[in-house]
């Protein structure tokens, strides 16, 4: 298990984490910024100068799941994890890949009123450095208090909230420890395996009556997608991809689903790459718009969007991909892409 303490600088997630040692039996600390400052030093300057934080990073964020799993192999655990995480979709990935491992997460905030977090940020000493470094790393946390106000809609929905503005690290660790006995906290995350090899998956596009696509926005991966996931063996991909709008939705299609896409995705590290299909599901009444579900271990939220508000919420692989399938519908003839460009 890994027990993440969120929240922004100054709300005492590292004092609470080392009070909290000593109330989890077998419990390590486990700090993935030292993860951050190994890339530091590992990659060119130059790949820091493109990014604002670490966190931005792919490999930081797979290397937090790598490494927490490589650790749980070692120590009984839990992992008391002392981390800042306030971009829904890091989140998203890093708590979804956990989950695939079958790590459980116990989210918790530590939330601290702003006027306090001023006061303890000014009044912050630092063990080392010159007063120009501990200027800087002052701006800084006083600079991530706006995204943290911004972040704290998702946050309180998704986090057991410890409200640290009048506790001591011992006490806000004492109702860390008795979240975490009584359950508060868990991420009830869809566990999908990670691939291990090339894997075929089949979506569905639904549209409703102004030409909209749905999207929805999943809880174990980063990024809005379409209906849809991963054929089974021994299943055919147009009935995966109506039993996925089941599971997910709980909407009941056709079996007779029409084609629109078929691409190869080219394998790109971690990712083994694969056949995906996408097929038209048909426009939707407002009906059974109206009787949509979500389960809350797998989907956030779901929204129909034009081509162009897909454009700037898809990773560009799935746009590229929804791009061409909605030229296909228009045409009526199914397409067929190698790394998202056209054959023929």
């Amino acid at each position: 298990m890994i027990v993440w303490l969120n929240g922004t600088f100054g709300a005492g997630k590292t004092t609470t984490a080392h009070e909290l040692l000593d109330l989890l039996p077998g419990s390590t600390l486990y700090d993935p910024e030292l993860l951050g400052s190994g890339l530091r030093l590992m990659l060119p300057a130059k790949r820091f100068e493109e990014i604002d934080d670490y966190q931005d990073l792919p490999a930081w964020r797979r290397m937090v799941v790598d490494t927490a799993a490589a650790l749980l192999t070692e120590v009984p655990g839990p992992l008391v994890t002392p981390m800042t995480l306030l971009c829904q979709e890091y989140r998203d990935e890093i708590f979804g890949a956990l989950a695939a491992r079958r790590i459980p997460v116990r989210h918790v905030l530590l939330h601290t009123e702003e006027t306090i977090l001023r006061e303890r940020i000014a009044h912050r000493e630092e063990t080392s450095g010159d007063a120009e470094t501990h200027a800087s790393i002052r701006r800084w946390s006083l600079e991530h208090l706006t995204p943290y106000a911004d972040a704290l809609p998702w946050l309180r929905g998704d986090a057991h909230v410890v409200d640290t503005t009048r506790l001591t690290p011992r006490q806000a660790a004492e109702q860390v420890a008795e979240a975490v006995r009584t359950g508060a906290g868990a991420c009830d995350i869809v566990q999908t395996p990670e691939p291990t090899a090339e894997t075929l998956a089949a979506g569905v596009l639904l549209f409703d009556d102004q030409d909209r696509v749905l999207l929805v926005d999943p809880t174990y991966k980063a990024g809005w997608e379409f209906p849809g996931g991963v054929v089974e063996r021994g299943e055919a991909p147009a009935q995966a991809g109506v039993r996925e709008v089941a599971e997910e939705l709980g909407i009941e299609l056709p079996r007779a689903l029409r084609l629109l896409v078929l691409d190869w995705e080219a394998p790109k590290p971690p990712g083994f790459g694969g056949l995906r299909l996408l097929y038209d599901g048909g426009t939707l009444t407002g009906d059974r718009i109206s009787k949509l579900l979500l389960p809350d271990a797998e989907l956030r939220d779901w929204r129909f969007v034009t081509e162009a508000e897909a454009e700037k919420m898809l990773p560009p692989v799935r746009w590229n991909r929804l791009r061409w399938a909605l030229r296909a519908r228009e045409r009526g003839c199914p397409l067929h892409l190698e790394a998202g460009v056209p054959l023929g």
